[in-house]
């Protein structure tokens, strides 16, 4: 086609709404709870919910839009997506708010693998680098964005209006992807459908032990059913699934020749670790802020704006060091970053706090977040070729969005058994009406709640060394800026010819 970037700005709109989606709530929990009568567990189901039904078929809809049309996909996603975020604002019970997300999140899961399939086939290689790396940096920015708009909507409207707001946005998002992104040929696939019940039955049962576990105080949960027991049936489903992919000689969801690449391979379990990290950090962080400090939702939103403010600062000079600098250094450097701000963020926590710390230190995690998401979205799919781009982009995303729910589960388990620890038993639901802040805390449980939630967060600088050890491993990869126009034209040949898995 002629100019991309009309295409790639209508994916990016789309792409952003969805992922404001996974951080948004956040900031809403007290004023959730306050209002459906839920626990602090219900409202984190609320994205867990919508993080699982987003990242279990998000393999599969990938080969949907291969077989379908990735522009059909995009647009029937955004339209699913649009509805269930009007129906998330207009449910009166917890269960709703979480059936209402589950639809979300099915509708999220055909959006996301689109726009990356469509931009891996409508830019060249030598501008790819470019175009991803506008992508990469929309979801580092809107996960940043989420908790920050989500407290403006609480205060001047209600937390109703963090999902509201989608409903113009996507009517716009849609009629910009039906005018500028093209009709791409489409191909014919088998449906992995034993892959998809696998994948989603073995997810579910591992988040909901993980989660659920504390609740249930690691014992029974129904008749001989028991905490453990969910866990290791999960464990065994993933490695039933895996094993199954292995096998399947027709078209498996996950084709495993995609991990021949070493470069693919070390992106996912980064990605899965630094989705982890953003995903939980949110809600010890917001809790702290509106039951210790007595912020309200907009003021605790904005200790994030340091972190959004560097990380799109830094986006641009980023983008343009991904096509000339190798990744390990650009990734390792966001990684060492990123863990050390949450380390140092983690340890301060206290009722006293100075403020300035608070905001440092998210400012310098916005810096390192910025040389982490675009060039591992660009690493990632940088060798892929383009008869594979749906099934890349579905896996590398189903393994952004398995990192997010696990981070929300691990979150959640680690509040409750820290609070408890700690000598709290605490239910913010139970708030005083007028009480500063919505704060349900006599001012001798800040301490101890804050250490709480503190300790909580020493999670993320621990899963962020993971996948610091796996991008010092990046090769260096083909179709740098210094590489001649001949040989990226018969790279991008080779990968024309390639036969599909």
């Amino acid at each position: 086609m002629g100019n991309p970037w009309p295409a790639l700005w209508a994916l990016v709109l789309g792409f952003f709404m969805i992922m404001v989606d996974t951080t948004i709530v956040t900031v809403a929990t007290p004023a959730i709870l306050d209002d459906l009568h839920a626990g602090v567990n219900d409202v984190v189901w609320v994205t867990s919910a919508y993080l699982l039904a987003y990242a279990v078929p998000v393999m599969i809809t990938g080969r949907l839009g291969d077989r379908f049309g990735p522009r059909n996909l995009y647009i029937a996603g955004l339209a699913v997506f649009t509805a269930a975020s009007l129906a998330c604002g207009l449910t009166t019970t917890i269960e709703g708010l979480i059936i209402a997300r589950i639809v979300q999140g099915l509708g999220a899961s055909m959006i996301t693998p689109q726009t990356m399939a469509i931009i891996t086939r409508i830019f060249p290689a030598d501008r790819r680098g470019q175009a991803m790396a506008l992508w990469g940096a929309t979801a580092g920015v809107a996960m940043l964005v989420g908790p920050l708009l989500g407290g403006l909507l609480v205060d001047a409207l209600s937390w109703e209006w963090i999902f509201f707001v989608n409903v113009p946005v996507g009517v716009l998002g849609i009629a910009l992807a039906w005018r500028n992104v093209p009709v791409l040929v489409t191909h014919q696939h088998r449906f992995d459908w034993l892959g998809v019940v696998l994948s989603g039955a073995g997810m579910f049962l591992l988040v909901f032990g993980i989660q659920e576990g504390h609740q249930f105080d690691w014992g029974t949960v129904t008749g001989f059913v028991t905490v453990p027991m969910i866990i290791a049936a999960g464990v065994v489903v993933l490695v039933g699934f895996v094993v199954w992919q292995h096998f399947n000689r027709q078209e498996p969801l996950v084709p495993l020749s995609l991990f021949a690449d070493r470069n693919y391979s070390l992106a996912n379990v980064a990605v899965t670790t630094i989705s982890f990290t953003f995903t939980a950090m949110g809600f010890p962080l917001m809790l702290y802020a509106q039951l210790v400090r007595g912020y309200s939702p907009t003021e605790s939103a904005l200790l994030l704006v340091p972190m959004a403010a560097m990380s799109i600062a830094l986006a641009k000079p980023v983008g343009g060091l991904i096509d000339r600098v190798h990744p390990r250094y650009l990734t390792g450097t966001g990684f060492a970053t990123v863990g050390i701000a949450l380390l140092w963020l983690s340890t301060a926590l206290a009722a006293d706090t100075p403020l300035w710390v608070l905001l440092t230190a998210l400012g310098l995690m916005g810096a390192g977040s910025a040389a982490i998401w675009a060039p591992l979205a660009a690493t990632a799919t940088r060798n892929l070729p383009l008869n594979r781009a749906g099934a890349g982009a579905g896996v590398y995303n189903a393994t952004r969005q398995v990192g997010a729910v696990l981070g929300s589960a691990a979150i959640a388990l680690l509040m409750d058994s820290r609070l408890s620890a700690n000598g709290l038993a605490f239910d913010p639901a139970a708030a005083p009406e007028g009480a500063a802040g919505g704060s349900a805390l006599p001012s001798a449980a800040y301490d101890p709640f804050s250490t709480a939630m503190g300790q909580a967060l020493l999670v993320t600088p621990a899963v962020l060394l993971i996948g610091l050890a796996a991008v010092l491993f990046f090769a260096r990869p083909g179709g740098l800026r210094h590489t001649n126009r001949g040989s990226e034209t018969s790279e991008r040949m080779t990968q024309a010819a390639a036969p599909a898995d």
